[in-house]
């Protein structure tokens, strides 16, 4: 079931949103050779838990840290750890925030240092697709269109989309319906109506699309190595299109 947030539900996203976006500014000043996945991971909780909230992920499912660091081929889930960034990684960080029962929910990809012209070009990509779907948020629209327009844009760079993983419904609990998949046909799917909030996250693979899931049970990889990128934003379908939740 797709529940339409009321005023004050979307309130208190609107909060948990600024949250997360207040970690993911945090976290930035972070992102340079020599640092340790951990240390992100302490760092966002402490700005999260000073702010009022709580990790949407510390224990969700069982997993054991408060953010994912997902490094290069890592698409989502890295457990943070004493792993240290080096230059010419690209990192994925993904927050949740849960402020009074309501989530914020947010991935940045960051690069590390220098990087070469391929990981700067699969992180502007993932980047843009990103605000290309959320112009198709909007009512009278479908689930379909945001779709479509991910997979089209990642694809006609050559990039791939996984199709195990895609967006979500987000509220009072971390993932509810709809599922949104990155890949799709335009037209088709939930009609999009004012008050739900909907958390749209592209993610691209520079190689082929299929996945692996780590032994820990939690690290998704691209299965042919290849680098990873995934953005997210929180955003609620308004009279008039979409407000970012997830932003300063």
């Amino acid at each position: 079931m797709i529940a339409i947030k009321s005023p004050q539900e979307i309130e208190k996203m609107r909060t948990a949103g600024r949250i997360v976006a207040l970690a993911h500014q945090a976290i930035a000043p972070l992102i340079k050779p020599g640092t340790t996945t951990a240390e992100i991971d302490k760092v966002a909780d402490q700005v999260i838990r000073a702010n009022g909230a709580i990790p949407s992920f510390k224990g969700y499912g069982g997993f054991p840290a408060s953010v994912c660091t997902s490094i290069n081929e890592v698409l989502v889930h890295g457990i943070p750890a004493n792993r240290k960034l080096k230059e010419g990684d690209i990192i994925s960080v993904d927050i949740g925030a849960n402020y009074q029962g309501y989530h914020g929910d947010s991935a940045w990809s960051y690069p590390v240092g220098k990087i070469s012209s391929a990981a700067k070009k699969l992180l502007e990509v993932t980047h843009d697709a990103l605000l290309e779907a959320l112009k198709q948020v909007k009512v009278g629209n479908r689930i379909g269109d945001i779709s479509h327009t991910i997979q089209t844009y990642a694809e006609k760079h050559g990039y791939s989309i996984p199709k195990d993983y895609g967006g979500h419904g987000i509220g009072s609990s971390l993932h509810e319906d709809p599922f949104i998949p990155n890949f799709g046909e335009g037209g088709s799917g939930v009609l999009l109506r004012p008050g739900m909030v909907l958390a749209i996250e592209p993610m691209v693979h520079a190689g082929k699309d299929e996945t692996l899931v780590l032994s820990d049970d939690w690290t998704v990889v691209s299965k042919d190595g290849s680098l990873t990128a995934h953005y997210e934003h929180t955003v609620v379908v308004t009279e008039s299109g979409f407000e970012i939740l997830t932003k300063l």
